[in-house]
């Protein structure tokens, strides 16, 4: 929800095209300054790629809102190091009925938010009912549609207050699922099922989350000083159950798309993480603090089937087999990332076997120019044209032109007669002009919102929010309602049904994948505890902390 990312949550994920996500910086001890009772502060300085496009949760659906909503709210579990889950608001595991339908949850006693007030179990019978309520215009309500009755409640079919969860008491929260699902407490960390102070949240007349004094927290820190496209501050939270284990005083964040700052900021001190592009790795492979790591996010291509010339599958299949991907990753990314045909990414879904899953999955597109002339010839002969004009809309980040001219030059150097044209959007325009339908093709990416391949599979199915595209398949659809229903206890014909429905829809290719989100950056050693997820948000800052850092 870029995964996101990621939509990572939107894998969204634009911060991963400049930032490598974020770059953490700064602390420690700082510099000359010291806090009310004397002590040192622990100050860490972040930059991001875009601003926060929301605080509300039952809203947020891109990586930058998810990421910062990760350190300030806290559902009934939490990721923590190497993505375990860790108990959150809910105090000890669930209690699951025999038919794994039910679960009942204890909630501990001391969480409480920001203004003081107890975070009940009502709090998160009204978030999810608020995600739920058509009015609210939640696109990622999906992710609550194993709970009883969810999906027909959103769909204005059935009440609010029919919806499957209930509030037994203040610390006791029941859900009924429609159906048993495996992964079920992994998708209680996401920020939807966070939960939301009704009383503070309707005072608020439509416009929660859209400031720091018009949010309210549970999380380990709380939100200040948000200036839009510019900075903004998290600060402990003082209310919070657990502030012990919180090390920062300090976390400043502030906006840098461009990747050259970033690595001038780093240079000269003034922050210890930075992203590097392409043109900058090579230059920094051999320090001791450089790294790289495979995310579990893909960058791709949607096409809008709406729009006559993309509706023809012999556009999309040209298209799909015209840039060669290997080169893009080595020239253009250089980071980490691999080039890639398959849209669940790897090393994240595993069968019980221990088998890959993305091996099972059959891509019938990679980089041939030669099918893709004799495609893209078929196309012209069916559409009555010799020369088409197509759109990219892509982000408004320097190493997004970049990617986009490499792009128009192979498609229009292997694609006789096709002009592609770039349309650079900020962040939350892009993303709005996509919900909207008003382009042609985007250049989007996801990453993984909890580990299982419908986390990516499920968008591209009929009617979902976040299926851009427009496509429809009976057959797709009706293999992912049997993941989520019939043989969501049987894994290994459960895995194989998937890996077959993901082939299918590469074959119809209403998206392209074009990679697996590496990221290169440089890391000061003594950050310490500073967690990135393979899903879900994308990073925990609760226990980070400086340490071995010399004062200046």
């Amino acid at each position: 929800m870029y995964k996101n990312l990621g939509k990572m949550t939107a894998l969204t994920l634009s911060a991963s095209l400049v930032l490598a996500a974020c770059s953490t910086s700064g602390g420690g001890k700082s510099e000359g300054g010291s806090g009310e009772d004397g002590e040192d502060k622990q100050v860490l300085n972040l930059s991001a790629a875009s601003d926060i496009p929301t605080m509300n949760s039952a809203l947020a659906t891109d990586s930058a809102s998810t990421s910062v909503l990760g350190q300030t709210q806290e559902g009934l579990y939490s990721l923590g190091k190497d993505d375990k889950i860790e108990e959150g608001v809910a105090e000890g595991e669930p209690e699951v009925s025999e038919d794994k339908k039910t679960y009942t949850i204890k909630l501990r006693e001391d969480a409480k938010w920001s203004n003081g007030e107890a975070v009940t179990a009502k709090d998160f019978v009204f978030a999810w009912q608020t995600a739920l309520n058509p009015e609210t215009g939640s696109e990622f309500a999906y992710f609550l549609y194993d709970i009883k009755n969810a999906e027909a409640i959103n769909n204005g079919d059935k009440k609010v207050d029919e919806l499957g969860v209930k509030a037994i008491d203040d610390q006791t929260l029941e859900i009924e699922l429609e159906k048993p699902v495996p992964y079920f407490q992994q998708l209680l960390t996401f920020p939807t099922f966070y939960p939301l102070n009704e009383k503070f949240y309707n005072e608020q007349d439509g416009k929660y989350g859209t400031s720091e004094d018009k949010t309210l927290y549970n999380g380990p820190f709380v939100l200040n000083n948000w200036e839009t496209e510019s900075k903004y501050q998290l600060t402990p939270n003082e209310e919070y159950w657990d502030k012990e284990a919180v090390n920062l005083d300090e976390v400043n964040f502030q906006i840098v798309k461009d990747v050259q700052t970033g690595i001038n900021l780093y240079e000269t001190g003034k922050i210890d993480i930075t992203g590097l592009s392409a043109e900058h790795v090579d230059s920094y492979k051999e320090d001791e603090n450089f790294e790289t790591d495979l995310r579990a996010s893909t960058f791709y291509f949607v096409f809008n089937l709406e729009n006559e010339t993309l509706k023809n599958e012999n556009v999309r299949q040209a298209i799909a087999q015209s840039i060669d991907k290997e080169k893009y990753v080595s020239s253009n990314r250089n980071n980490g990332s691999k080039a890639y045909d398959k849209f669940t990414p790897s090393e994240l879904v595993e069968s019980e076997g221990g088998e890959e899953y993305t091996e099972g999955v059959d891509a019938p597109y990679s980089y041939n120019p030669e099918a893709a002339k004799k495609a893209w010839e078929k196309a012209k002969e069916e559409l009555g044209k010799d020369e088409i004009t197509i759109e990219l809309l892509t982000f408004d980040q320097d190493s997004a032109k970049t990617d986009a001219e490499y792009f128009q030059s192979q498609l229009e150097q292997n694609l006789d007669g096709l002009s592609l044209k770039i349309k650079q959007q900020p962040f939350k325009q892009k993303i709005a002009l996509e919900d909207k339908g008003q382009f042609e093709i985007g250049f989007s990416g996801w990453g993984a919102d909890y580990p299982d391949p419908l986390s990516f599979l499920e968008i591209l199915t009929t009617g979902n929010n976040q299926n851009s595209s427009g496509w429809s398949n009976p057959e797709y659809d009706k293999a992912i309602e049997s993941a989520k229903g019939d043989l969501a206890t049987k894994p290994e014909e459960r895995i194989k049904a998937l890996q077959e429905a993901e082939a299918l829809m590469l074959k119809d290719a209403p998206v392209m994948p074009l990679y697996q989100t590496g990221a290169a950056y440089l890391q000061q050693p003594y950050i310490k505890d500073y967690h990135r997820h393979k899903f879900g948000v994308d990073f925990s800052l609760k226990t980070t902390s400086i340490e071995g850092k010399e004062s200046k």
